[in-house]
C-alpha cells in the first residue's frame, strides 16, 4: 500500500504545529460546516465511530457528547497531544496518531466519520478500502470535503494574490493528487468510494458563509500559520516576504465590511455503508 510519508513530514513538522496555534479560531470557523456533518452522523450511545483526521480533537469530544464510543486518529503527533490534553471526564472518546490509510482495525465500527481529513491519502482506493474494514456490514461513511476552488473564496482569495509570487516552473494544481481539493469532483469521488467497495454513494452540497474574522489582522493570523501564504512563505526570499504579505492582507481586506470579513464557503456531505 502507498504510504503517505509526505503528508506525515508535514503534518508532523511546521502545519502540524501551526494548526494547533490557531485550533480555536479555526473550530469557530468551521462551526457552520460542522454542525451539518455532526447532524448528520446522528450518534447514538451505541455507536462506535473512528473519527479520521480527527486533529485537536473537537469533532470527537462532540461526538463522544452524545454517549458514543470514539476513536480519534490524526497523522500529526502535536494535534493528538493537544486533544490529549483535554478534558475526557466521560471516558469515552480515545485518541491514536496513525495514518488511517493503513492503520489496522477491528471490524467492529458503526460509522467513520471525516471533517476535512480524508482528502490527503496518497492512494485514495487503497486507502478508502483499508477504512470500509473497520466497518461492521451496513456500517456508514460520513465525511465533509471541499468543493473546487472557485466555488471557495474565503481559501482562493489568498492563492490568488499570491500567485504572482509563485515560482515561474511552478507545476499546474493536479486534482488527483493529495490536497484539499482531491475530493472536489462528484464524480471522481464516487468512481474512488465505489472502487473501494463503498454503496449507497451520496454527494450532497452544503454552502455556508464562514466568519473569518472581525479585523483583518485574525484573517492574517490564521493565513500566516495554515493559510497558502504559510507555506510560500518558506520558499521566499526574505525581501519579499512583505510584498506577499501584504498582498493577501489587502485581498481580503477588501472583502471586509461592517460585520467583518465573512465569505462563502462550499462542501460536500458524503455519505455511504459498508454494503
Amino acid at each position: 500500500m502507498a504510504d503517505n510519508a509526505e503528508q506525515a513530514e508535514l503534518w508532523n513538522g511546521r502545519l502540524g504545529k501551526a494548526w494547533v496555534n490557531v485550533e480555536d479560531y479555526i473550530d469557530g470557523m468551521m462551526a457552520p460546516l460542522s454542525t451539518v456533518a455532526l447532524e448528520a452522523v446522528n450518534a447514538k450511545p451505541s455507536d462506535r465511530i473512528i473519527d479520521i483526521g480527527c486533529g485537536c480533537g473537537t469533532t470527537s469530544f462532540s461526538l463522544g457528547a452524545t454517549g458514543a464510543a470514539v476513536w480519534g486518529v490524526d497523522i500529526s503527533t502535536a494535534m493528538i497531544d493537544r486533544a490529549n490534553e483535554k478534558d475526557n471526564a466521560a471516558g469515552n472518546v480515545a485518541f491514536s496518531v496513525g495514518d488511517a490509510a493503513s492503520q489496522q482495525y477491528t471490524a467492529d465500527h458503526t460509522v467513520v466519520f471525516s471533517r476535512f481529513g480524508v482528502m490527503f491519502f496518497a492512494d485514495s482506493v487503497k486507502a478508502f478500502a483499508n477504512i470500509r474494514s473497520a466497518l461492521v456490514p451496513g456500517g456508514r461513511l460520513v465525511f465533509l470535503c471541499w468543493q473546487p476552488p472557485a466555488a471557495n473564496p474565503w481559501l482562493s482569495i489568498a492563492g490568488a494574490a499570491l500567485q504572482p509570487f509563485q515560482p515561474a516552473d511552478a507545476p499546474p494544481l493536479d486534482p488527483e493528487a493529495p490536497g484539499p481539493f482531491r475530493f472536489g469532483v462528484p464524480e471522481d469521488t464516487r468512481k474512488v468510494l465505489s472502487s473501494a467497495g463503498f454503496a449507497n454513494i451520496a454527494m450532497q452540497p452544503v454552502v455556508k458563509d464562514l466568519h473569518l474574522g472581525d479585523t483583518i489582522d485574525e484573517v492574517m493570523r490564521f493565513q500566516s500559520n495554515v493559510g497558502p501564504l504559510s507555506g510560500l512563505l518558506e520558499t521566499l526570499d526574505e525581501s519579499r516576504h512583505a510584498q506577499a504579505t501584504a498582498a493577501v492582507r489587502d485581498a481580503f481586506a477588501a472583502k471586509a465590511d461592517s460585520k467583518g470579513i465573512n465569505l462563502e464557503a462550499a462542501t460536500w456531505l458524503v455519505t455511504a455503508t459498508n454494503g
